[in-house]
């Protein structure tokens, strides 16, 4: 179906926003974004960002507008994880299959990226533009320099709401009777660091793994960026006997990585000099619904359903938002009040499902891969999964290298999971793992001739 072109805004210019306008103004529409923030392709990076680890869904939304070519210039491939174990050395684990990876992505440079495709298409970008009010019912915006001072009023047929986690448009639409918002803090906060390049421009570390030194209640992580250095993520609770609120010089903090990651001991100069340059930010979850209003409002990534980034799916979940938006307008047309009701419908309880998940990666990433039990129950469910790829597809593939629904990658994962922990307990696991008999064990509770008695 073809669409009559609108007059559209989007607030909001981070990566959601830079594709939307993109997917919106191929169609015909008429698209300007407001950003409160100066252009970030005039500004130095700030320290506040983790490394983006681009997938299946990810990458699929951008095939479909011609733009996956030109951002997998900027991205490098990960095809395993580099765990970093106290007191042993680095051992590997293969993501998926062969030929199947992650991808890391600065995202400062692919922010920059994808607003020149957005404005080569022809988008407008209004900077330094902050947006104080909605008028819902009308499409009206109002921006201004302060909250107090005079305000510019903007009438558009349709708004759309890609500002983030803490959002000005749902600001407005949670005054509105029935609004259901949750928002839920950790209490582990983060913080980035850089391990640089080599002089000669190399990586210090193996360049094609998502390392981890995974420390139980906090952990540490890198990710390789095209110029040879790693942008670095800590991740240390707030309070407590190890935590942000203990390291308050940077003698402290060269301690606290000598204790625990001494490994990375020839760039901790480095990390104790980010330490304190950087920010320490929090992370949150956010759950709201509805996520639009009538067919002139809508919400779409973070703003709808912010999530942690333990499972690498947030930019990733917002990117699969417009894919699936796209899809509704080519079978609605113009009927935007049906698009953004099936919208909303059918991404929120995959949001719901994606923010679970994440949530339970971070336990699994910063305690459990260090778990020998672990250790080997994932030894099992990849040998078996290569052995019946048809019957057993790991909640991670399901996730990362495929775009099923997200609601279906919990609901399996938790069946899988139900049927390992009947599986590990096994008295003599350890030393048959790798044999037929568990192979027929698996089969058996797949196929429901026995029954769970976890």
């Amino acid at each position: 179906m073809t669409q009559t072109p609108k007059n559209i805004a989007i607030i909001g210019s981070g990566l959601v926003g830079s594709l939307l306008a993109i997917y919106l103004r191929k169609l015909g529409h008429q698209i300007t974004v407001y950003d409160r923030r100066p252009d970030i392709r005039n500004v130095e990076f700030s320290g506040r960002s983790i490394n983006l680890a681009m997938s299946n869904r990810g990458w699929t939304a951008l095939r479909e507008v011609g733009i996956e070519n030109e951002v997998k210039k900027i991205a490098i491939p990960l095809d395993k994880r580099a765990i970093h174990v106290e007191g042993q050395p680095e051992y590997y684990q293969k993501y998926g299959k062969e030929g199947e990876a992650i991808w890391s992505i600065s995202r400062g440079i692919l922010n920059r990226r994808m607003i020149d495709l957005a404005e080569e298409a022809g988008v407008v970008f209004r900077f330094e533009e902050k947006v104080w009010d909605v008028n819902l019912p009308e499409g009206k915006i109002y921006t201004g320099a302060t909250e107090k001072g005079k305000w510019k009023e903007y009438l558009y047929d349709i708004v759309f709401g890609c500002d983030g986690a803490f959002s000005r448009v749902r600001h407005k639409m949670q005054r509105r009777s029935r609004f259901n918002y949750v928002q839920e803090f950790i209490d582990v906060g983060y913080k980035e660091l850089t391990i640089p390049a080599n002089e000669d421009g190399t990586h210090k570390l193996d360049k094609h793994s998502f390392h981890i030194w995974p420390r139980g209640k906090f952990m540490f992580i890198a990710m390789p960026n095209m110029d040879g250095s790693f942008t670095c993520t800590l991740f240390l609770p707030f309070e407590g006997e190890v935590s942000f609120e203990k390291i308050n010089t940077k003698e402290e903090a060269k301690s606290f990585f000598n204790t625990y990651f001494p490994d990375v001991a020839p760039v901790i100069e480095d990390l104790s000099t980010d330490f304190f340059n950087n920010p320490t930010s929090a992370l949150v979850t956010i759950k709201c619904y509805p996520w639009t209003y009538w067919d002139k409002v809508a919400l779409v990534g973070d703003s709808a359903h912010a999530i942690v980034p333990f499972y690498g799916q947030g930019m990733n979940a917002g990117f699969e938002d417009i894919y699936a938006l796209n899809k509704i307008i080519a079978k609605y047309g113009d009927d935007w009040e049906q698009i953004f009701s099936t919208y909303q419908t059918e991404r929120k309880p995959n949001a719901d499902a994606i923010a679970e998940l994440s949530y339970r990666n971070f336990v699994e990433m910063s305690s459990m891969t260090a778990d020998p039990n672990f250790i080997l129950q994932k030894k099992i469910e990849k040998r078996f999964a290569k052995k019946y790829p048809d019957k057993w597809i790991p909640a991670y593939s399901r996730v990362t290298f495929s775009n099923k629904p997200y609601v279906e990658a919990l609901a399996n994962g938790d069946a899988q999971e139900e049927i390992m922990k009947q599986i590990m307990q096994i008295p003599n696991i350890d030393e048959i793992w790798d044999s037929e008999e568990v192979d027929q064990k698996i089969l058996s509770l797949l196929s429901g001739k026995e029954k769970y008695e976890v």
